[in-house]
């Protein structure tokens, strides 16, 4: 009868060295995400090659409102990042993204939502990657202005009676995060969705930190790197009218059309299609 041989379980060592060995791979490979994406491994860059599209979300979502611009996008053949935004205050935030843009390789055209726009605006300063600029129902501040004080300067926006303040205390300290009063997300945030998905997403929402949204702006990208800006026409969120203001303070590219604050979702290949004319007009 043939006895098998016994089992040796590995040393402590081999298990200890395995281990770091897993980790190093991990790391490295998450370290490498973002520049990853656009380094052209997937044939995207060399000639005629399209650049790296980042799509900043803002407050009261996440990086999901983007998916169907995602989709379009990557079909199409562009590189795209949408990273998270931390929605804890304008600098905080735009340092944020920042870091992430300089892990990319190459060219970006770089897009945001709603106080997302605020982000990019100052993120984008001077990294001479970012081609171009896109606001999708944004707001976008001159240095020296806050969010906060943009929405009050027209009127239309139906965002200051919705909100719910909720104190919060973190490692860093307390302060106040700002949601939309779950029964108020439709019609304020999200009115050409259906109420079945508008429910799920009230629930779920992101917060912004109240003086994050009243944090002055200290740089304006927009002024030397060229802007595409689509105006919802129906955004109770942010005024229609402060959104034509911005654009044209910028010399924007601008498109009107018939949505909600949340176009990139309820019209997502109008936003593509904005994003794509922003690609081509700067390569």
């Amino acid at each position: 009868m043939t006895v098998p041989a016994p089992h040796h379980a590995p040393s402590r060592r081999r298990v200890c060295q395995a281990a770091a060995l897993a980790l190093l791979l991990t790391s490295s490979a998450f370290a490498a995400g973002p520049a990853t994406a656009a380094d052209g491994s997937d044939g995207s860059h060399g000639g005629g090659a399209k650049p790296t599209v980042v799509l900043v979300h803002g407050a009261f979502a996440d990086a999901s409102g983007w998916n169907d611009v995602v989709d379009r996008l990557q079909h199409d053949g562009f590189p795209v990042v949408a990273p998270p935004n931390p929605l804890r205050g304008l600098s905080n935030d735009s340092t944020y993204v920042a870091s992430i843009l300089k892990s990319i390789k190459g060219p970006i055209i770089l897009a945001g939502h709603s106080y997302g726009g605020a982000v990019i605006s100052s993120a984008a300063a001077g990294n001479p990657h970012v081609k171009a600029l896109v606001y999708i129902a944004a707001f976008m501040p001159d240095k020296g202005e806050s969010p906060a004080e943009l929405s009050m300067k027209f009127p239309g926006s139906d965002l200051g009676t919705a909100l719910r303040p909720v104190p919060y205390t973190d490692n860093t300290g307390s302060g106040t995060d700002l949601y939309i009063q779950n029964d108020k997300f439709h019609s304020v945030f999200a009115a050409d969705l259906p109420d079945d998905q508008t429910r799920i997403m009230a629930t779920e929402q992101r917060p912004v930190t109240a003086a994050g949204f009243a944090e002055k702006a200290t740089v304006a990208a927009w002024k030397t790197i060229p802007s595409w800006f689509l105006v919802s026409k129906h955004d109770k969120a942010i005024a229609p009218d402060l959104e034509r203001f911005e654009a044209k303070r910028a010399k924007s590219h601008t498109i009107e059309i018939d949505s909600s604050h949340v176009a990139m979702m309820s019209h997502p290949d109008v936003v593509t299609h904005l994003i794509r004319k922003a690609a081509w007009a700067t390569r």
